[in-house]
């Protein structure tokens, strides 16, 4: 028979093929699992034959999960071999890996970890192929319950009734899985155990607590020895760490989840919102500042209440409550109702850098990265419906801008209608037409994300990959045909007629906290000069040379460099460690020939000594750096 497959075409094989025959028919010789017709499937499975085929590999998301599952019972199989007491609660995939939730007879420490990842690799050694088969809820619970197994025994009898039960094997061990799996275990090349934790069984602190063995697994050795430098290097680049240690911010335990802001970080923090206003003043956006805590009341209009109370700070006043405003767009609405608005003003262009306050549960808190006190590169842009296309335009020209300037590639994503979407589906389909067209126009590659919407309309979401591969969520685009019905915003159309404008919803950094968070991982604290918060730092080598050091520090801050004269009665060579720790990008040092001469002795962060330079045209240089927001500095590289 002929089955259609994805990227080849249709290819024969014979009736009642498995997925694996056709991969082997197709030449796709890595493929670890099919898709078809939404499902996934492992290649031991006979052909559906209703739909075309794509094969999933290590290089897809899906293909991974199949992978790192099929570890996970390979992990649970090797526990089992070594404590056949051993109760098994659930192992699921996860991003990076896997993990399993035991109950031991007696805990287990870290050090019983290498003993588990032997008995693992003899597992794949041995290479048992894997098998699947379904069974009714009488037979798996009578099997689990001779096994003992109590956590598969609650799970079974919560599935629904309908609920297809199956079991999967590889040699003497069986479990209850809905899969998918591998072929056969010997196909997991390379394992590493990463850490040991406690969890509650079903999150429940009333249960019992397991522990759960984190794991990873890839198809060699080579790629798992680079996931694991991956690892560290993340922990090396750490924002809390690095935070701290360049004097940009603190926390404290009086204001958990809100940054305190250091003299340095403050320079940093303004220097990235410094350039956001630049690019927004050359499109005319107007700068606004609204209040922080309103009445609860504007945000029952606004909609939030029904779908945001949970995460909002909410204040009682004289009988009243007020709420500290999680976003700007209803403040935004309110300035726009004030006057009469005429098509000719629009697209009209609101922006806000104000603080916003979150409530976000002290457990999910993280550094720069989870806050619950943040401002944004926040705008709002209210427009008739034949503007949409150009506006959205232009705010792809703001991402592509600040995302190149500093060097981070991203990718797109259009989120459709939610669940609780509020407003009528026709209105929804065309805001959703409308932002694919301007995709496209642009001629950007996006997927979908279907029912991730914002409940008042669809968005565009923008995905950075950062310096370690990383991808994280930051610029975002919203249209929003709701709530300027919600708030009666109206503007006066060239036929003399009063109409809604279309709301336009727009970040590009997002939560500046947490861009800084990304940026200081991205950058490994080594930023480019426009951003770095100290840009020069000026080292005499003797006290004689500090009234030069000090002379040469005035004449960069006069031309708007940041410049620090590190004065201490210490060795040189201190100095020049104490600025490399610093991430400083340069450093000017002074000592007599220079004082003499006007110069001064360059050193470059990453590149060393540059070897006497004139003062003025040192100063050139560095200048010229910030002012074109040069990356010629930071380099950009996991080795810095």
């Amino acid at each position: 028979m002929d089955v259609l497959v994805k990227g080849i075409g249709s290819v024969a094989v014979d009736k009642g093929a498995s997925y694996g025959d056709l991969a082997r028919v197709a030449g796709i010789g890595d493929a670890l699992a099919a898709e078809e017709g939404g499902e996934v499937y492992e290649l031991f499975r006979p052909l559906a034959g209703e739909s075309e085929v794509g094969f999933l590999t290590f290089a897809d998301e899906s293909g991974q999960r199949v992978f790192n599952h099929t570890a996970s019972h390979i992990l649970a199989q090797a526990v089992k071999r070594i404590w056949p007491e051993a109760q098994l609660a659930i192992g699921p995939a996860i991003e990076d890996g896997f993990y399993y939730d035991i109950l031991f007879p007696q805990p287990i420490s870290t050090e019983d970890l290498p003993r588990i990842l032997d008995e693992m690799r003899r597992i794949v050694e041995e290479d048992h192929p894997e098998s699947r088969r379904v069974i009714d809820r009488d037979e798996a619970l009578q099997i689990f319950g001779q096994a003992n197994e109590p956590f598969k025994i609650e799970l079974i009898r919560d599935l629904p009734a309908d609920a297809v039960i199956t079991m999967y094997r590889q040699g003497e061990f069986e479990d209850l899985c809905r899969g998918p799996h591998l072929v056969r275990t010997g196909l997991v090349k390379a394992i590493a155990l990463t850490s040991l934790a406690g969890a509650y069984w079903r999150g429940d602190e009333k249960r019992p607590m397991l522990q759960r063995i984190y794991g990873t697994a890839f198809p060699s050795e080579k790629e798992l020895e680079h996931h694991l430098w991956l690892v560290e290097e993340a922990k090396r680049r750490d924002h809390r760490k690095i935070g701290p240690e360049l004097d940009l911010f603190s926390f404290h335990q009086v204001a958990p989840g809100f940054t305190f802001w250091h003299s340095k970080g403050l320079k940093l923090y303004d220097a990235l919102v410094g350039f956001s206003k630049e690019l927004q003043e050359a499109q005319h956006y107007q700068e606004v500042a609204t209040p922080w805590i309103m009445r609860f009341d504007l945000w029952e209009r606004s909609g939030h209440a029904q779908h945001y109370r949970d995460n909002m700070f909410l204040i009682p006043v004289e009988g009243e409550t007020f709420g500290a405003k999680p976003m700007n767009c209803p403040a935004h609405c309110l300035i726009f109702g004030e006057t009469t608005r005429s098509y000719r003003d629009l697209p009209l262009r609101l922006a806000e850098y104000g603080p916003l306050s979150r409530y976000e549960r002290s457990g999910t808190l993280h550094g720069l990265l989870r806050v619950r006190g943040m401002h944004q590169d926040d705008a709002h842009i209210f427009c008739t419906p034949g503007q949409v296309a150009s506006v959205a335009a232009e705010v792809l020209d703001l991402v592509a801008t600040i995302y190149g300037t500093l060097g981070l590639p991203y990718d797109v994503q259009l989120s459709t209608r939610p669940a609780d979407h509020m407003g009528a589906e026709e209105l929804w389909d065309a805001a959703e037409d409308g932002l694919k067209e301007v995709l496209e126009g642009a001629g950007l590659a996006y997927v979908r994300a279907e029912g991730e919407g914002a409940f008042y309309g669809p968005k565009l979401d923008f995905h950075v990959t950062d310096a370690l591969g990383r991808r994280w969520q930051c610029a975002t685009l919203q249209l929003d045909f709701q709530t300027p019905l919600r708030f009666d915003l109206h503007y006066v159309d060239r036929d003399g007629q009063e109409k809604s404008p279309v709301m336009i919803h727009r970040a590009i950094m997002g939560t500046i906290e947490r861009f800084l968070g990304i940026l200081i991982e991205h950058f490994a604290g080594a930023f480019p000069v426009w951003l770095a918060p100290e840009q020069v730092r000026v080292l005499p080598i003797t006290g004689d040379e500090v009234p030069y050091a000090r002379d040469v520090a005035a004449q960069m801050r006069r031309v708007g460099l940041r410049v620090d004269v590190d004065s201490r009665d210490e060795k040189i060579g201190f100095k020049i460690r104490s600025a490399q720790l610093q991430k400083v990008p340069y450093m000017a040092i002074v000592g007599k020939r220079e004082a003499a001469g006007g110069q001064v002795a360059v050193r470059q962060r990453g590149e060393g000594d540059l070897g006497p330079q004139d003062l003025e045209a040192f100063i050139h240089r560095v200048r010229s750096e910030a002012v074109s927001r040069s990356l010629a500095a930071s380099g950009v590289r996991a080795e810095d």
